[in-house]
């Protein structure tokens, strides 16, 4: 019997019992892998190579919004990962399909339809809220910054994330455990790739693609 592995990313515990109660009716054989905050989920990610699926929270600890998500799917592009969140607007909801999400589960969900959208995705299917979230990004300019950011690579994507939360190199090289001339080099290429002249605005524009989150 195969065995589904399933990693729940929440900085609320109660929210996180609620997604495990959610989803233990799916599988026979299920292992639950929690998260409090953005590095446990990444670790748990890498030490967990079968993973089947990541519920994850956009608002948790480490992490500054959808950077969150970017870094993760560019890090295990295999991985599915669902957001699970109470910024349940259009925009935010297209926003992280936009950026590699494979489904969408507002956190006013009933259990069943968390259920529900948990199978979908396992199954192989998009799921999110009722409602059409497939148009493309209505503004030109949102839409190239987003292409624009999925080309940073992981690392890249966490440097970025780090930025927006006010660290500085020095700061950043330690909690990654590399150089500061290798931050500096990061620094560098995201400016680079997101077409600005400096952190600040490689900030600012971090800033506007989490511009919709609320919680």
């Amino acid at each position: 019997m195969q065995t589904l592995t399933i990693i729940i990313a929440d900085d609320h515990p109660l929210f996180r019992g609620a997604l495990s109660q959610a989803v233990k009716g799916i599988a026979e054989e299920l292992v639950i892998i929690e998260a409090g905050d953005f590095e446990a989920a990444r670790l748990a990610a890498e030490k967990t190579p079968d993973v089947d699926l990541m519920l994850l929270d956009l608002a948790m600890p480490g992490v500054s919004g959808f950077s969150g998500l970017m870094s993760l799917r560019a890090e295990f592009p295999s991985l599915p990962i669902v957001i699970v969140s109470a910024s349940d607007d259009g925009a935010t909801i297209r926003r992280a399909l936009e950026l590699g999400a494979s489904g969408f589960i507002s956190k006013s969900s009933g259990l069943d339809d968390i259920r529900a959208g948990i199978q979908a995705v396992l199954d192989g299917d998009i799921w999110v809220p009722k409602g059409d979230f497939t148009a493309p990004e209505e503004d030109p300019g949102l839409a190239e910054l987003i292409d624009r950011l999925k080309t940073l690579t992981p690392q890249q994507s966490r440097v970025l994330s780090m930025l927006g939360e006010g660290l500085l190199n020095k700061q950043i090289a330690y909690e990654l455990g590399v150089s500061e001339a290798t931050i500096k080099a990061h620094v560098s290429a995201i400016l680079l790739k997101l077409n600005v002249d400096s952190r600040t605005q490689a900030v600012i524009k971090l800033s506007k693609i989490n511009m919709a989150l609320v919680a």
